[in-house]
């Protein structure tokens, strides 16, 4: 377990509306801000690039037709020139980031978050395993087996976006692999302030039990933004408020204040001894734990649609020999 200093960053930001390559500009653009700023750990809000689809929560499944295939054509293909434009972010910087993106594979989409460790490699690509509510129009479902914990230069880094906060056995599967950084991301503008008011008693409360930090980044919507979603301004209350990013500490403490409006990068430093603080007092997958009588059965097997299963040459079956006809004996005298 690392014992120095970490210096965290949550990006709340914009997405640009009109596709990826935009938003992939700011994208770079706040790695490198924060990367002057001293962070060592970047965190971006969910399904950032090319933007969340907002268009899903205020309007009727029968209106979604022409948004939903503009996002398809936005979406990210993992890899991709826009992949890689991240990934050399975080090598020239020497950081690591964490980026919430739609991912496309073929006709689906994913609610997928991208973990690049400061050398450049994707050192974890994992999708929201259950969409909510009005985002199962939108994303397929993820697996058992993005629900792990990625080692990178900042240490030993765990990632969930928005609503899965609520399986409980979805955080515990990370924290019984003993996660020191969570990477947490939500919309924002989305719902009202109440969604923030949630989003903030659920990091705190992960912080608590699972020992651990917590940087989670929420999105921000301007005005301008808000009214080219849709011009109603009683369907505009949906799409405002509900921003909180924050960094908490394993102790449940908001290392800075939190931002709930407004663009920004909200930075922290993170003394990675308080974790072993917490866990000397809490430990919920050690000395806390009683797996005797209850613990996690977590299947880590990829989701595929088609297994294909092959005999080895060893086990095919031998050729039949050659049958010729021997006539009996009374053939042979008629």
């Amino acid at each position: 377990m690392r014992t120095d200093t970490i210096r965290a960053a949550a990006v709340q930001i914009a997405p640009d509306l009109s596709g990826r390559a935009g938003t992939i500009e700011r994208v770079l653009n706040a790695i490198a801000e924060a990367a002057e700023k001293g962070a060592d750990f970047i965190v971006f809000p969910e399904t950032f690039v090319p933007y969340y689809p907002y268009f899903s929560f205020i309007l009727p499944p029968v209106q979604q037709g022409a948004p939903h295939l503009e996002l398809y054509q936005e979406a990210v293909v993992v890899p991709s020139p826009e992949t890689d434009a991240v990934a050399e972010a975080a090598r020239k910087r020497g950081v690591v980031v964490v980026l919430g993106v739609n991912e496309r594979d073929h006709g689906s989409l994913y609610n997928t978050q991208l973990v690049f460790d400061a050398d450049g490699s994707l050192a974890l690509k994992r999708r929201k395993i259950t969409p909510t509510y009005h985002e199962r129009m939108i994303w397929g479902q993820g697996d058992g087996a993005g629900l792990k914990v990625a080692e990178t230069r900042v240490g030993r880094v765990g990632a969930l976006a928005c609503w899965e906060h609520y399986n409980p056995l979805a955080r515990y599967a990370l924290m019984a692999q003993h996660e020191e950084i969570h990477a947490s991301h939500f919309p924002g503008s989305l719902v009202g302030p109440i969604f923030a008011e949630q989003i903030e008693v659920t990091m705190r409360h992960h912080a608590l039990e699972s020992g651990c930090f917590v940087v989670n980044a929420t999105g921000w919507l301007t005005e301008e933004q808000i009214r080219s979603i849709h011009p109603d301004p009683k369907l505009q209350k949906g799409i405002r408020d509900g921003c909180m990013t924050c960094i908490v500490s394993p102790e449940g403490r908001h290392l800075a204040p939190p931002l709930t409006e407004g663009e920004g990068i909200l930075i922290a430093d993170l003394d990675m001894r308080l974790i072993t603080k917490r866990k000397r007092m809490m430990d919920s997958v050690g000395h806390y734990a009683r797996p005797e009588l209850l613990h996690l059965v977590h299947d880590v097997r990829p989701a595929v649609p088609r297994e294909a299963v092959e005999v080895a040459p060893s086990l095919q079956p031998a050729s039949e020999p050659t049958r010729t006809h021997q006539p009996s004996e009374e053939g042979e005298h008629a």
